[in-house]
């Protein structure tokens, strides 16, 4: 691994790679730098993993091996402008995790530098992600081994063309939204059949852990899951009648789809 990380931005989702790195041993403490605007983040980050801090994005940026990008698409033009070409070495590896910014608008900022555009998800900060990642041109096959090592801290990591990146972000970097949703749902249907709340929660986390686990482990198809708990007139299928007469799973598409819209619209903005 690059024996110096600068991470831009001291967010949640930098925090939750930050420390998975460190954690793993990926990098060392006095290997990494976070810029970040907020003082009081910054001494956050500094006490809590010993890292060197700054507000000044040009001073990380020029001493890195590995950039970090980290911040809010909307933000972007204003960073890029901070780091004018000079600033990085030709040599220094760009990793953004920005919503919705092509390869494109990434390349043209740091023109020379190779670029990969990444989508990670929150289960990142308890080590349960997984990241979407699209190299650009010039990225080498080390370059992408670093990338996948980083982004490998935080969960799995798949590849797929750039042209899929906006799917990847309406699908898994929106899904634990959905997901919260749903959670919040079926415990809320447990209160009203009479369980206490702590306990109808307990019992929806358990149940989509369990599944997803469970259709992770076996590759069963979620529709041959869905056959295997429903026995003739019995209380599953009377529950999914119900799920299919309310619209649920044509809601989750559109759901897809318009997070998919809105990727694609904040990286053309």
């Amino acid at each position: 691994m690059s024996s110096s990380l600068a991470i831009i931005g001291g967010g949640m989702m930098a925090e939750a790679i930050l420390s998975r790195l460190l954690a793993q041993q990926v990098y060392r403490p006095d290997e990494v730098w976070v810029s970040e605007p907020k003082p009081q983040r910054r001494e956050y980050l500094a006490q809590t993993y010993q890292v060197q801090v700054s507000g000044d994005n040009a001073t990380i940026a020029a001493e890195a091996e590995t950039l970090l990008l980290a911040i809010k698409p909307q933000i972007f033009a204003a960073v890029s402008e901070q780091l004018p070409p000079g600033t990085l070495s030709p040599k220094t590896l760009v990793i953004s995790i920005l919503a919705g910014t092509p390869l494109s608008k990434l390349e043209a900022a740091f023109p020379g530098s190779p670029v990969v555009r990444v989508m990670p998800n929150t289960p990142a900060t308890v080590g349960a992600g997984i990241s979407a990642l699209s190299p650009g041109q010039a990225v080498t096959d080390e370059g992408l081994a670093v990338a996948r090592r980083l982004l490998g801290a935080v969960g799995e990591v798949v590849e797929v063309p750039e042209r899929l990146m906006d799917a990847v972000t309406g699908l898994s970097g929106s899904g634990p939204g959905y997901v919260a949703l749903m959670i919040e749902a079926l415990s809320d249907g447990g209160v009203a059949a009479g369980l206490p709340r702590a306990t109808a929660q307990q019992l929806a986390i358990a149940t989509l852990r369990g599944t997803a686990q469970l259709l992770s482990e076996t590759g069963l198809h979620p529709g041959e899951l869905k056959d295997r708990v429903t026995s003739p007139g019995g209380t599953t299928i009377a529950g999914i009648a119900e799920l299919e007469a309310r619209g649920l799973r044509s809601a989750l598409i559109s759901a897809v789809q318009a997070a998919a819209e809105r990727s694609k619209a904040l990286g053309n903005g």
